[in-house]
């Protein structure tokens, strides 16, 4: 069966039918001419089901198998990551572009980030960023294997949260730094991970496993 499943698509509990995750909307942003093409495609291939992921994504769900490649040309998206053991997305809230609570520009370092890492690995599982614009944390920067949250001084930044059948809340590595130390900090946490992750373990085991004093001599040393 695994052999036979259409470029990009995720085989439904029906076993018949596919969803799709295009590269639609980073950081959950979008244009009114994106807005009319998914409506244009869904309709064309009467795709039943479009739902908002977790992951600030559009999933086009109940895919006829014939239909996943041209509903990928139509779209002339490229397959966002879902599975592997990769960057699967980057949460960002609105940040100081709109939100009256906002205290760093969560949106410009999410897209930044999005626009280089997505899908970047390899890693031992999953890794997930999340940015926020204050402290409220409205993209759960504790629940990420990497995450920043603004204050006024610059940003916050935890390592090792996750969600699952075990969740864990994140250790604080940094506090008051700049976006471009959030995103050097993100490349050593992303190292680290590489060098100390055995198969299938996320960054958050990994810390309790190694250590966070050992973790930190590779990523703040």
């Amino acid at each position: 069966m695994a052999d036979n499943v259409p470029r990009g698509a995720i085989l439904q509990r029906d076993k018949e039918t596919y969803a799709i995750v295009p590269r639609l909307a980073p950081c959950g942003l979008l244009d009114v001419a994106t807005l009319r093409l998914i409506a244009d495609v869904a309709e064309q291939y009467q795709i039943p089901i479009m739902k908002i992921t977790g992951a600030q994504r559009i999933a086009m769900v109940g895919l006829k198998p014939e239909d996943v490649e041209p509903v990928w040309k139509a779209l002339g998206r490229e397959p966002a990551p879902a599975v592997g053991p990769c960057v699967h997305y980057v949460n960002a809230c609105p940040g100081t572009v709109v939100c009256r609570y906002g205290q760093q520009d969560a949106l410009g370092l999410g897209t930044e980030l999005d626009e280089k890492l997505l899908g970047y690995g390899e890693f031992t599982s999953k890794f997930k960023i999340g940015i926020s614009g204050c402290p409220m944390n409205c993209c759960e920067a504790w629940m990420r294997d990497f995450g920043a949250f603004g204050r006024k001084k610059g940003w916050t930044v935890v390592v090792g949260g996750q969600g699952g059948l075990r969740p864990r809340l994140g250790d604080k590595i940094a506090e008051d730094v700049s976006s471009e130390e959030v995103v050097g900090l993100l490349y050593k946490t992303m190292d680290a991970y590489k060098k100390l992750g055995t198969k299938g373990e996320r960054l958050g085991t990994t810390l309790d496993r190694v250590g966070l004093e050992e973790f930190q001599k590779l990523v703040l040393g």
